[in-house]
């Protein structure tokens, strides 16, 4: 089946062209580079994996229930529209927010993969075009991953929301060589890890954790990886192009925060749009989501240099200034012992159940030995 016939609604354009703008830029320094890059990019090699083998695809999902979503965190949920839901309409509703989920997961990973490979080509640092080239391919498994998912679990897709769409033309067509860093390391990476956590810590569901812990694991080394080649660099700019910068991550900030709520979902089910953007708007679960979303981005921003008096103002009109303190270090490295985690306990269900079938084996051999 095609991936057209199961969009809920056709894509405004079958092909999305983003015209290329900016240098290709060539390196001929072989000498070796930054040793934090490098030692990033030999991560990125090791790390390497395949998403038919690590996920078990074999675990059912059910396309009414695929997270054990609760109840109170749809947006609907204890108003006049819930209460005439039947339990079936309700499966319904709880699909089409998942499949809306991860198809901006989807989407955003493609549009991931075109700006990893995107900095191969315009960064000027060879030791970056070699970390680049290896999150090129994690990209690439994301999208395959979730596509995969959406296809055979869920057989629902959404489009790309018109937001992140444009977030990330607004990306791709700067000719700056950080602005692919900034847009998409920073800002949408960002937000993808905190969508990606919340649902990796509360579903109930082993396969979609395990595509989130595992994807989640590669992400913070791409977040990593930002951070280092834009605190360099930011270093050198002047006053003003810093501004110009912050004022993109402003922009950036405001559109995430109110415009990826999920509005499409609830107009899929018959409700105007303006009463859609209200429900989300006093959503507490959306509430909760909009404070997370920043978790992963402020203390980044604040990291790479990008700190001024305006975009300070905008975090704390967004509530979110204090999470410039937070230990960005510490959530990564609590994404990868996660993962990490899921494995041991995998490895160690598949010896048990490996000792099993061979004392099985044995013990079928003594009995016939015996007859």
């Amino acid at each position: 089946m095609s991936t057209h016939d199961l969009y809920i609604t056709p894509p405004a354009e079958p092909l999305w062209q983003v015209p290329a703008t900016g240098a290709a830029r060539f390196s001929w320094d072989y000498d070796d580079g930054r040793e934090r890059l490098l030692a990033l990019y030999q991560k990125g090699k090791d790390k390497q994996w395949d998403g038919n083998k690590r996920i078990d695809w074999s675990l059912e999902v059910d396309p009414a229930d695929p997270l054990g979503t609760p109840d109170e965190a749809l947006t609907l949920y204890g108003t006049p529209h819930w209460a005439k839901m039947t339990e079936k309409d309700r499966g319904e509703l709880r699909k089409h927010y998942t499949s809306w989920q991860f198809s901006q997961f989807l989407h955003g990973e493609q549009g991931a993969m075109v700006c990893a490979a995107r900095i191969v080509e315009s960064v000027p640092d060879l030791d970056a075009k070699f970390y680049s080239a290896t999150q090129t391919m994690d990209e690439a498994r994301h999208a395959e991953i979730y596509g995969r998912f959406l296809h055979e679990k869920i057989g629902m897709l959404y489009p790309v929301n018109d937001n992140l769409q444009g977030l990330l033309g607004d990306t791709l067509r700067d000719s700056r060589w950080d602005m692919p860093y900034l847009g998409m390391q920073v800002l949408i990476e960002g937000l993808a890890l905190a969508a990606f956590g919340m649902i990796r810590d509360t579903t109930t569901k082993p396969l979609p954790k395990q595509i989130l812990a595992y994807v989640m694991q590669d992400e913070a080394r791409h977040v990593a990886f930002g951070r280092m080649a834009l605190r360099d660099y930011y270093k050198q700019l002047s006053d003003a192009e810093l501004r110009e910068r912050e004022e993109f991550v402003i922009e950036g900030c405001y559109l995430m925060r109110d415009r990826l709520s999920g509005v499409e979902v609830l107009e899929n089910f018959g409700i105007g749009k303006q009463e859609a953007k209200d429900l989300s708007e006093h959503s507490e679960y959306l509430q909760l989501f909009r404070k997370l979303l920043f978790s992963r981005i402020v203390p980044c921003v604040k990291d790479i240099g990008l700190w001024g008096p305006r975009l300070q103002k905008a975090y704390v009109d967004m509530g979110v200034l204090e999470l410039g303190d937070s230990n960005l270090d510490l959530l990564m490295s609590q994404d990868e012992e996660i993962a990490e985690e899921l494995d041991r306990q995998r490895f160690a269900a598949e010896e048990q159940a490996r000792v099993a079938e061979v004392a099985e084996a044995i013990g079928e051999g003594r009995g016939e030995a015996a007859a």
